[in-house]
């Protein structure tokens, strides 16, 4: 994503493999050449989670987090803590975005161990969009994190060239600078308070941001 001036201002228990999980939380930067990238969690990750399906961390499956760990568990659990609203294999930069309102992102090794139970334990390196099952939902419009700047977030400047979103309520460690009023096809159709374009993706690409 790019921000820059307007020029006015195995199924089941068996399923216990090693894995890799990296957490991406909510903060992205944008710059002038126009690449992202994403910052990780320091949460550390579970390397032996428990399977519960054909798929580990399929979608509408969820996991359980807290500091040290992350591992999959029933939704009906009390350590359940988030949802999985999307599940792809592959690479983040090479897959589809992960739904607007997510929360964070659990990114998921390549495992394939010599051998199991059923001879399935392979899993493929993939990624879980997840949302959390309380609030607060740092992926929703003006929640100051999620993978994803959409319309209604807020960001302040973090360097020559960048920006990061924070809280629009102003309980960020960052106050809010500029707000995302809306997404179009090109600048010229930003209104003319736009003083910040912030490159989103999808079909509407352009966001238009002004002070707050």
């Amino acid at each position: 994503m790019r921000a820059s001036g307007s020029g006015r201002g195995s199924i089941g228990a068996v399923c216990a493999l090693a894995l890799a999980l990296a957490v991406l939380c909510g903060c992205q930067r944008w710059t002038n050449s126009g690449s992202a990238q994403d910052t990780p969690g320091t949460a550390a990750a579970s390397k032996r989670p428990s399977g519960y399906g054909a798929e580990f961390l399929a979608r509408d499956e969820c996991s359980s987090f807290g500091t040290t760990s992350f591992t999959e568990v029933p939704c009906s659990s009390e350590r359940a803590a988030a949802r999985v609203v999307a599940r792809y294999d592959g690479k983040v930069a090479d897959g589809p975005s992960c739904p607007a309102t997510t929360d964070f992102v659990l990114h998921i090794s390549e495992t394939r161990p010599s051998s199991d139970e059923d001879g399935d334990g392979a899993i493929p390196q993939g990624y879980a969009c997840m949302r959390k099952l309380e609030p607060p939902h740092p992926g929703d419009p003006g929640g100051g994190g999620g993978p994803r700047t959409v319309v209604g977030d807020c960001v302040y400047g973090a360097g020559t060239g960048q920006v990061r979103e924070t809280a629009c309520d102003g309980k960020g460690k960052n106050p809010p600078e500029y707000k995302v009023t809306s997404a179009v096809t090109t600048r010229a159709k930003c209104p003319a308070s736009t003083e910040l374009y912030v490159q989103l993706g999808g079909d509407r690409p352009v966001g238009c941001a002004r002070p707050v």
